[in-house]
């Protein structure tokens, strides 16, 4: 079904950064009233059923998958920094001919590194004492996969006795 051109925009606005007031005023709705058009039209079952076809076409053009999210987020969460880099104790001679040890951090080549190893890594760079290996955020990427099977029991759910809906019980009064 074709949308109006105005709720069209909204739906285009909202797929930028799914932020449904900004998409509003965007679109050009008002922006006095843009959360409550918002919240009006992510109701609305044609503005729905366009949102996810868009998303569908936009999954097929792409391939972006959910099973590809997953791995990637898999690839972050499990990565072992020490596929990159490894703690080596090194011996140095010194002027009068005694040998000291010491320790030092080996990098792995880039060029050793597998696909998945590489996947993880935020970036590579030069600083004022060596080269610094930075890798995504570990802890965020275990949380989304752990969201993603349904590992965390953080949402409040209300019901009543057996699963039955609430009932409230006034009491008191004057």
């Amino acid at each position: 079904m074709k949308l109006p051109p105005m709720q069209d925009r909204f739906v285009d606005e909202w797929l930028i950064d799914f932020n449904g007031t900004q998409a509003a005023i965007r679109a050009g709705y008002s922006p006095k009233t843009a959360a409550a058009a918002a919240a009006r039209l992510l109701r609305n079952v044609n503005i729905q059923a366009e949102i996810s076809h868009r998303q569908k076409d936009l999954q097929r053009r792409t391939e972006v998958t959910q099973d590809r999210v997953v791995k990637e987020l898999a690839r972050i969460a499990f990565a072992d920094m020490t596929d990159y880099a490894q703690v080596e104790t090194r011996m140095i001679e010194k002027d009068d001919g005694t040998e000291v040890s010491y320790q030092a951090v080996a990098l792995k080549e880039t060029a050793e590194l597998s696909a998945e190893q590489r996947a993880a890594l935020a970036g590579i760079k030069q600083g004022a004492n060596g080269i610094e290996v930075k890798l995504h955020d570990k802890i965020k990427a275990l949380e989304l996969l752990g969201r993603h099977i349904g590992m965390f029991n953080d949402k409040l759910s209300l019901g009543g006795t057996d699963g039955g809906p609430l009932t409230f019980r006034w009491e008191g009064g004057t």
